[in-house]
């Protein structure tokens, strides 16, 4: 019986934080423009918030993989992928260089202070979260291998069927 109830427990306490809204942060854009996490949106339609660092390499090949794919995606099923830099603010110069460098057509954001990440309970990047129409959190993944950027698409498009 225990085991059961400690299973019932984890199942809901999965389904409920797969299912959390974003947290309320203030950002800055690579702009330099104020943004509020909680406001993020796509005008309904689904985004992908992907956090990166620029010294970390398989951030930096998942989020190049994404940029050869995007526009088919966008034309698709209409979702916009949101970077997120968790570079400390020494190495925050860093961000724009590589960004322009690999021809990103992403927004990107930037949370020197890792207080974006530390809200949503990133442990470790690449960290991946595709947030509905609604503004809910409905997948989460962690890390990169050559390829994954597939199964992150299927998850849109069962978002936007």
């Amino acid at each position: 019986m225990k085991r059961v109830l400690l299973t019932l427990v984890m199942v809901c306490g999965c389904f409920l934080a797969a299912s959390a809204q974003l947290p309320s942060v203030t950002l800055k854009s690579i702009d330099g423009k104020t943004v509020k996490t909680d406001t993020l949106s796509n005008n309904g339609k689904p985004f992908i918030i992907d956090f990166f660092a620029t010294w970390c390499k398989p951030c930096n090949r998942e989020l190049s993989a994404i940029a050869e794919v995007y526009e088919d995606w966008q034309k698709e099923t209409g979702v916009k992928v949101i970077a997120v830099s968790i570079d400390q603010a020494q190495n925050i110069n860093k961000v724009k260089p590589l960004v322009d460098n690999h021809g990103w057509p992403y927004e990107v954001l930037l949370d020197p202070n890792s207080e974006f990440k530390r809200a949503l309970g990133i442990q470790m990047i690449p960290y991946t979260l595709i947030v509905d129409g609604s503004g809910k959190i409905v997948y989460k993944h962690n890390g990169y291998t050559d390829g994954a950027e597939e199964e992150l698409i299927e998850k849109v498009r069962e978002l936007v069927k």
